[in-house]
């Protein structure tokens, strides 16, 4: 870890006191803790002086040391130690903490950097000429799969390229920082795949089991022979096999029961074969197909259909939202059997979303269902 030291004393104000919202909020976060344990609450007042000031001071850490009856040494070593601290002026509009961690690094963190020397300044932690902008480089930020990615005071800017970085920084500089949305600066949902789920798009039923078929109790089953033995006397022993002499009768039964009963391995292939049966494509419910056009519509951009489902539908000839719009119900039927969807095309209502689609695109997704595509 590199040395962390105060500012020079150029900088430093003379006194600190926390303003009168803070004030009544650093008391109220100190009564949080049990009596003689106040000192617990160190780092939460050292942020609060840092987001009233914008960095800690040494009048704010003697501050906050008389508040909580602490050595001056013993809050100057948290502030020191924690980089989530600052120990010297930063930007009043905007401080830019660049993730350059293994998987930002790999997606671009380096090009992000020098965007940073290139409208901020060479050096890290140096403000621009008018004290609005600084940055740093940081370790993992915590959303690896959004990378690369920077946090600005406490929102975090993700899948970033160094022309929306540009956009953000001029935007904070502008005074205009609240207009510019956290999280992924692409069309992505949080952390999800780019353009959607892209694994698990069918019904998945839980493995069955043959405890499943065994009534739910909190005590464990008791076999026949026990529920039916007085629970005051001993079980009938065998003298020379030291077992219950009702042991071989027991295993008899149990395996003539085991023979009348069919074999569940002999019924699962012909169950799986009905199973996995498709409507044929010679079915007369089975969908019109057309030509490949020159311009196939996105299908994908339908709720339930993927890259996989959408291969499978222009293999049928369906390349257009007006085709999926346009299904009867015993069409929809053949199509969801097909993909073995079991219900899925209902309950997605494919129909009403291709409809939208055909009629307007996004603008009438959005329109309909207060969403856009996925």
């Amino acid at each position: 870890m590199s040395v962390r030291r105060l500012a020079e004393d150029s900088v430093q104000p003379a006194v600190f006191a926390f303003n009168e919202e803070n004030a009544a909020w650093a008391e109220a976060t100190i009564r949080k803790y049990p009596e003689g344990r106040q000192q617990s609450a160190v780092i939460p007042l050292l942020m609060r002086a840092q987001e009233q000031d914008g960095w800690v001071t040494r009048a704010a850490i003697e501050h906050v040391a008389n508040k909580l009856d602490m050595p001056y040494i013993r809050v100057l070593e948290v502030a020191t130690f924690y980089t989530q601290f600052q120990l010297k002026p930063v930007g009043t509009r905007a401080h830019i903490q660049v993730c350059g961690t293994t998987p930002c690094m790999l997606r671009g963190a380096e090009d992000l950097m020098k965007v940073c020397q290139h409208k901020i300044h060479h050096d890290p932690f140096e403000l621009n000429a008018d004290g609005t902008l600084s940055w740093e480089e940081v370790e993992c930020q915590g959303a690896c799969v959004n990378a690369p990615m920077v946090i600005i005071f406490k929102d975090a800017y993700e899948d970033l390229t160094p022309e929306r970085l540009e956009e953000i920084i001029d935007a904070f500089e502008a005074g205009k920082g609240d207009q510019i949305k956290p999280g992924p600066q692409i069309d992505r949902y949080f952390s999800a795949p780019e353009g959607g789920p892209q694994t698990l798009l069918e019904d998945v039923k839980p493995v069955r089991t043959n405890l499943d078929a065994q009534p739910a109790t909190d005590a464990a089953p008791v076999p026949p022979a026990e529920a039916a033995r007085p629970k005051d006397t001993a079980p009938e022993t065998d003298p020379k096999l030291k077992t219950p002499a009702t042991a071989p009768k027991a295993a008899a039964a149990n395996v003539k029961a085991a023979e009348a009963q069919p074999l569940k391995s002999e019924a699962a292939p012909k169950a799986a074969a009905a199973k996995a049966e498709k409507p044929s494509l010679e079915d007369k419910n089975r969908p019109k197909g057309i030509d490949r056009p020159a311009e196939p519509d996105d299908l994908k951009m339908i709720s339930g259909v993927g890259p996989k489902i959408e291969g499978i539908l222009h293999e049928l000839g369906i390349y257009t939202f007006a085709q999926v719009a346009a299904w009867k119900k015993a069409e929809r039927e053949w199509v969801d059997g097909y993909l073995n969807f079991k219900g899925r095309i209902e309950r997605d209502d494919w129909v009403k979303q291709a409809k939208a689609l055909a009629k307007g695109g996004e603008a009438e997704y959005i329109k309909v269902f207060g969403k856009k595509p996925r």
